[in-house]
């Protein structure tokens, strides 16, 4: 049964965000859990999540469709590295094919969850436009993401007032946005500013990509000829299964050996790169960077775009700090300077940890950045409460797909028993914590790094980032490890 999304009733489950993870969690529960009501609650007027909030030119996949869509749901599009509006598509559909779509409440920013253990119930408080209310739920779902939708992060340049043209964060893309004939310096080194550079200097004058240090970057065509075989041949179902494990098995490897073998996997990349790029290019200054690969994300060029463009002397690579902005441009700590009519500043995100959801449990207010992760989608301590974090080496939704499911055998365990609490005891192996995100070194991860929940030393308090361990930890083992504490409404168990 349904929650109906106009009448503030109780629900056995109560999402919170319809992006790619809330509409596959709402999706898996309906599909798996059909006597819980559901309901979704999202804080925009619009679902999609990131894919409706960014914008800018070019916005696309970092990683293929076959692992970035549902497990349940095969991709069909010809493209395997596909659009910003295709996947938005893609997760309209899905929405209106699996039922989700009416149980979504728009405008509804949560602010606040409390959790009694008399009552075995969350209360959950609600902005909206027309005032606040309270839902409550029996399971809260978070699948907030992990930025703020609010504003992205742009550090503090000196002289930036001084500038007499235009300063766009791709976080939020004005409709009114004319590059053609202009000279346009994009900051930053990361997925976004090289997704937006090629699709600039379609119109531009000259683009500038300007960064502090190089990045590490993969060329990967957009069409995967192979999985379009496969599809024509077995059909999307059965296809979608197999490319699906091909591509996920293949960026483990890809991962396993940067791990192992660095020097190995950056001399094959850095020499993508110089092939791309031919022999008299710079590839050493501007593009082998001073980590180690996967200690930051790898950054994908489909169908080298951005090589192309700077092969036809539409894109200009330069690496370099910021002294100071000036009327006309930019001052760079070299010396040089860089003329500029527009300046886009795609220098990363604010993490928002939580969704900036206030936990309160039996009274107790819960500091995030105490929490433990319990197998990458619980926290020790804290009933009734799963979250979906995403992988930083793989796709979003393997981890999401997984998360899902997880939640949906734990209801169906309870449900089942009787009982109304679970809670994953934290014991001895919590207590060491540890950053949740391993060896990656990115920036946005640094400066949140107080903020964020952590992983214990041994299992189950880890948060792998490995799909087969969570395939087997989160579809197939014991919901009852020892761990984990059900109670039911008469007794603890």
């Amino acid at each position: 049964m349904d929650a109906d999304p106009n009448d503030a009733l109780d629900v056995d489950v109560l999402i919170v965000g319809a992006g790619l993870s809330g509409i596959g969690a709402a999706s898996h529960i309906r599909r798996r859990c059909p006597q819980h009501s559901v309901a979704i609650v999202e804080a925009r007027d619009r679902l999609g999540g990131t894919w409706d909030l960014f914008r800018y030119p070019g916005v696309r996949s970092d990683s293929d469709m076959h692992t970035l869509s549902y497990a349940f749901r095969p991709w069909t599009g010809e493209r395997s590295i596909a659009s910003g509006p295709e996947i938005l598509q893609y997760l309209q559909d899905t929405a209106r094919e699996e039922g989700v779509a009416p149980l979504i409440r728009y405008g509804h920013a949560v602010r606040e969850a409390r959790w009694t253990s008399e009552d075995a119930l969350w209360t959950v408080g609600i902005e909206r436009s027309d005032g606040s209310l309270q839902l409550r739920c029996r399971f809260l779902l978070l699948c907030t993401g992990y930025y703020d939708y609010q504003g992205g992060y742009t550090p503090e340049f000196a002289g930036l007032d001084a500038f007499a043209g235009r300063v766009v964060h791709p976080q939020h893309w004005p409709d009114d946005f004319d590059a053609i004939g202009k000279q346009v310096v994009v900051i930053g080194s990361g997925a976004t500013a090289v997704t937006l550079v090629p699709a600039l200097a379609t119109q531009a004058s000259h683009v500038t990509l300007l960064q502090r240090s190089p990045t590490y970057m993969a060329v990967r065509p957009s069409v995967d000829a192979s999985a379009n075989w496969l599809r024509r041949r077995l059909g999307p179902r059965l296809s979608h299964g197999l490319n699906r494990w091909r591509n996920l098995l293949f960026t483990m490897y890809v991962y396993r050996t940067c791990m192992r073998k660095p020097q190995r996997a950056k001399a094959f990349l850095v020499g993508m790169v110089r092939q791309q790029l031919g022999p008299g290019y710079d590839v050493t200054r501007h593009f082998t960077p001073r980590y180690k690969p996967w200690e930051q994300r790898l950054c994908l060029v489909p169908d080298g775009d951005l090589f192309r463009r700077i092969r036809e002397g539409r894109v200009s690579m330069v690496t370099d700090e910021i002294d100071h902005f000036t009327r006309n441009g930019i001052d760079l700590k070299s010396g040089a300077h860089l003329s500029a009519d527009i300046v886009i500043t795609a220098t990363g995100l604010k993490l928002k940890p939580l969704g900036a959801l206030r936990l309160v449990v039996d009274g107790r207010a819960i500091d995030p950045s105490q929490l433990v992760y319990y197998k990458g989608v619980m926290f020790g301590g804290v009933p009734n409460l799963a979250t979906v974090v995403g992988y930083v080496n793989a796709s979003w939704t393997l981890k999401a797909d997984l998360a899902s499911v997880f939640v949906c055998r734990l209801l169906n365990h309870m449900r089942s028993r009787g009982y109304v609490q679970c809670t994953p005891r934290v014991d001895e192996h919590a207590d060491a914590a540890q950053p949740s995100w391993g060896a990656l070194s990115s920036g946005y991860l640094q400066r949140a790094h107080a903020q964020l929940p952590k992983q214990g030393r041994d299992k189950p308090w880890q948060l792998n980032q490995n799909y087969l361990a969570d395939w087997v930890q989160l579809r197939w083992a014991k919901l009852a490890d020892g761990v984990m504490q059900f109670s039911s409404s008469q007794a603890r168990v």
